[in-house]
């Protein structure tokens, strides 16, 4: 029953609302050792008039440790119907969450040619209003597992991944926006293996992550009280505790250098694309509503900027897939939890700056 999803019927029958429309799938991966990430972003623009169809746009982006940042330009390759766990019927009723997921860039590398399996459950929707009628809709998943091939910089490797994966959709303009912070984090699944004393260690690892945790800041432009966000606690797979954006503080610290910021797509560098803005050192977030609090220390290592063109301005809306390591430390329900591993944090923005 319902639609087949990933999307409303409506909205994805076509998008006609103009070119401020846009529902996308997004899906960020990190390999089990943390030396390799992916990050794939499949979207569908409204049409610029009534009777054009709507822009069908897909973008991949890959970090390998030794050879740093590789990405396709926003026409990568990918499936006419794209694995996603919000369709239906679900694909973990059909097939354990089980399906086939290829992005490509049409030169073949980078490129990610994988199996993902969905292990988690997703949030409720979250819905941010801004500007004049305008909004930004999104539902997270946590806790996705992959494996397969992976090229970057034409060399392709077998890889086992976990991540995360979510969908958007919503009406807006990059100025109005503002901006965002977002970001993941998932167990290792080691944590869980390594405290098992029998055979089912290695059945874990094909489980959820022991706990898995998302947060997402919203800044738009105006109104003043628009800000929206929350921060979002997995445990083996079900969501534990939502932090609402009130019950939160974030703090930045220090500044990634320039050097370790890398601007995709490839052609971004011939379009005299302007300087980006300072990628924070470290994002520090702290979440507390009752006797439950979560501590999130990220500290950024490296940076691959996506500028997106602007449909009202000549400044980009420049998205920073940032890579570093993590850690979380919480307290729920009386239950203490603590873990160290690799995150992927966006900081976004840029298109309104004056």
């Amino acid at each position: 029953m319902g639609p087949r999803g990933p999307f409303p019927d409506g909205a994805a029958a076509g998008l006609t609302g103009g070119p401020l429309e846009r529902q996308w799938l997004h899906y960020a991966l990190l390999s089990r050792s943390g030396d390799v990430a992916v990050i794939a972003n499949l979207s569908t623009l409204g049409a610029d008039r009534p009777d054009e169809p709507a822009h069908r746009r897909g973008i991949v982006l890959a970090h390998d440790q030794e050879s740093g940042w590789e990405a396709s330009q926003f026409n990568a390759r990918q499936q006419q119907v794209p694995w996603s766990s919000f369709r239906l019927p679900q694909p973990r009723a059909a097939q354990g969450g089980k399906g086939p997921f290829n992005v490509a860039a049409v030169s073949g590398s980078p490129a990610l040619e994988v199996t993902l399996r969905s292990t988690s459950q997703a949030c409720t929707s979250q819905c941010a209003p801004f500007g004049d009628g305008e909004f930004l809709r999104w539902q997270s998943e946590p806790g996705v597992l992959g494996a397969g091939m992976v090229t970057v910089h034409g060399r392709s490797r077998w890889v086992e991944l976990t991540g995360y994966h979510e969908r958007v959709r919503g009406r807006w303009s990059w100025p109005a926006l503002g901006g965002w912070v977002f970001g993941f984090v998932n167990a290792p699944h080691s944590e869980r293996a390594d405290s098992a004393a029998d055979s089912s260690a290695a059945e874990n690892v094909q489980g959820p992550p022991p706990a898995a945790v998302v947060f997402t800041l919203i800044q738009p432009r105006f109104p003043d009280d628009a800000a929206n966000g929350s921060v979002m606690l997995w445990r083996e797979g079900r969501l534990w505790r939502h932090f609402p954006r009130r019950c939160l503080q974030m703090a930045v610290d220090g500044a990634l250098a320039r050097d370790d910021v890398v601007l995709v797509p490839p052609l971004a560098g011939l379009l005299d694309t302007p300087s980006c803005a300072t990628v924070p050192g470290r994002l520090v977030i702290s979440a507390r509503m009752g006797q439950d609090h979560l501590l999130l220390d990220f500290t950024s290592r490296t940076a691959g900027r996506i500028a997106n063109p602007c449909e009202r301005g000549l400044r980009p809306f420049s998205v920073h897939e940032t890579l570093g390591p993590c850690r979380v430390e919480a307290r729920v329900s009386g239950r203490h939890l603590e873990f160290e591993t690799q995150g992927i944090v966006e900081f976004a923005g840029g298109a309104d700056d004056l």
